[in-house]
């Protein structure tokens, strides 16, 4: 898999935050107006899958899935990474590209692929908090500062490699936050 921060293009999303909101605080009204900041924000979710797991559920009913037959009750552990990273479904699935949430004409676009808080009536009770705390922080972020590898590391040593275990946890890394203000 392919993830290099700076490939996020922090650089357009500052543009666009410095286009659209300036220098006031940034609210959650103006996600409508992000499209870019909000499909980068969902790839970084969709390509960090950072609980690959959903939940346990129980089949409410005989069913065949995919030529599989399982019996009513049958414990079910969704594997979202499959539907994240499902070919089917996204065009470079093993890259990260904030493209898979813009349409042509560079408007954000919601995918039926897009788990990230699990999917169902098991779905994260918290999904719009979550999804608006991190918008908040997120642009918050980006809007007073540039982020860079520390003086003497190059991009391409800094490693993205998760801890696998419930969660894939990100590994600690320095970097240096400049002020853009």
């Amino acid at each position: 898999m392919t993830f290099n921060f700076f490939n996020l293009r922090p650089d357009r999303v500052q543009e666009e935050l410095g286009r659209v909101v300036g220098s006031r605080p940034v609210q959650t009204e103006d996600r409508r107006n992000l499209p870019y900041t909000d499909a980068v924000i969902h790839e970084c979710q969709r390509f960090a899958n950072i609980v690959p797991l959903s939940i346990p559920h129980k089949t409410s009913r005989d069913t065949t899935f995919q030529g599989y037959f399982i019996r009513e009750g049958t414990t079910v552990i969704p594997l979202l990474t499959s539907v994240l990273y499902d070919e089917s479904q996204w065009e470079t699935p093993h890259t990260f590209n904030p493209s898979h949430f813009l349409d042509e004409e560079g408007k954000f676009m919601k995918r039926d692929a897009f788990m990230a808080f699990s999917a169902g009536r098991r779905v994260c009770l918290g999904e719009s908090l979550a999804r608006m705390e991190l918008f908040l922080f997120f642009t918050s972020l980006l809007q007073r500062f540039r982020f860079t590898p520390p003086p003497g590391v190059t991009e391409d040593k800094l490693d993205l490699t998760p801890v696998v275990g419930f969660t894939l946890t990100p590994v600690p890394h320095e970097l240096c936050a400049v002020c853009r203000l």
